[in-house]
């Protein structure tokens, strides 16, 4: 099944639940992506790599804190699992769903 999408994240963190939404395009030479909350810029994704079933990337976020977030989820059909993990800070958990409706273009 292709990652290719619009994917609408929880991520669970300790000053509460955070959700983002992740487009994701495959191209030619590998995949891209950018990440978003709503009123916010998006974001790139780097290092946005699949292995088998495993998605991982890094991003930076400016809110609510700056922050250099890793993340590593495994996809299973129209929904992902993982953690995000920025630094030392303990990993937070993570759940997306594939989007129904594209809202950004």
């Amino acid at each position: 099944m292709s990652v290719a999408g619009e994917w609408d994240l929880t991520i669970r963190t300790p000053i509460g639940r955070i959700g983002p939404t992740v487009r994701i395009v495959e191209e030619e030479d590998g995949l891209s992506g950018i990440a978003w909350s709503e009123g916010e810029e998006p974001d790139e994704l780097i290092d946005l790599a699949l292995d088998g079933d495993r998605l991982t990337w890094r991003q930076s976020v400016r809110r609510p804190l700056r922050l250099d977030l890793v993340f590593d989820l495994t996809l299973d059909g129209d929904t992902m699992t993982g953690t995000s993990k920025a630094g030392r800070l303990p990993a937070s958990k993570v759940v997306a769903r594939r989007s129904a409706s594209p809202g950004r273009s």
